[in-house]
């Protein structure tokens, strides 16, 4: 049986929501975003669960279950999720299975989706496979770079994108399933040699291009479970979404 952890980003403080409270514990339909994010990594049978900390981590780590698969890393520098997924290396040391990166801000995302991801991911053999969305407005998301045959060769940061670039509309939701050696390897590779200064994860892709890997993606035909929350504004509107939509949430027969 392959193996299979989550890390989870929640790490930042989230300026914009007006607030010295750590973003991820900001609370959906009573439920802190972050805990939304590790029972979907539960539901789904992960057998680690890695959460990266960095701002005010006391109050992160306080409003999370104490579970035997639940750890924490820390990020002590705000320095990039390429960086943040390098502050778990050594929690997954000798692990050979499938890593799922998510996001502590993303609490709607639901485990059917991740399931699609991880059986598409490893029917196709991939060392890498990113959940996708097309969009007609894209806005500031990442965008996916393919060559003519239709592969995808690298993930390039909105303010690093050049005009053409920017004209594509399929963006990187920032979810993946990576294949463990395939993710620490490539990321020792990273630099930060970017318009922010950071070490990106979408990074890993082109490296892993370079190299004839298979990255691969699954399309959703609908952003929302995959929005990440900037904005007091926007924890509203997904938590709307997710009161008109609780049958999504708690239907078991969804899952399977």
């Amino acid at each position: 049986m392959i193996e299979l952890a989550a890390i989870i980003l929640a790490a930042g403080k989230g300026t914009r929501m007006k607030s010295d409270k750590p973003k991820v514990i900001f609370e959906l339909a009573g439920i802190p975003m972050i805990n939304r994010v590790i029972n979907t990594a539960e539901i789904i049978n992960c057998h680690r669960i890695i959460v990266v900390v960095g701002y005010r981590k006391e109050e992160v780590i306080a409003v999370i279950p104490q579970h035997p698969k639940i750890e924490f890393v820390e990020q002590t520098a705000q320095l990039g999720t390429g960086h943040a997924v390098m502050m778990a290396e050594e929690k997954l040391y000798n692990f050979h299975g499938d890593v799922l990166i998510l996001a502590g801000d993303v609490p709607l995302l639901r485990p059917v989706t991740l399931l699609k991801l991880l059986k598409t991911h490893r029917n196709q053999m991939a060392s890498c496979t990113v959940l996708t969305a097309f969009l007609e407005n894209p806005g500031m998301y990442g965008r996916i770079i393919r060559d003519h045959t239709g592969k995808i060769r690298r993930i390039i940061e909105y303010k690093d994108a050049g005009k053409a670039e920017r004209l594509i509309k399929e963006i990187n939701t920032g979810i993946y399933c990576f294949r463990a050696e395939d993710l620490f390897r490539t990321l020792q590779q990273v630099k930060s040699d970017n318009s922010q200064q950071e070490y990106y994860l979408t990074d890993t892709l082109e490296i892993l291009s370079k190299e004839n890997k298979k990255i691969i993606s699954v399309i959703m035909p609908d952003l929302t479970e995959a929005t990440g929350v900037n904005s007091l504004e926007e924890l509203v509107i997904l938590q709307n979404f997710y009161l008109a939509n609780q049958d999504l949430y708690e239907s078991g027969e969804k899952y399977e």
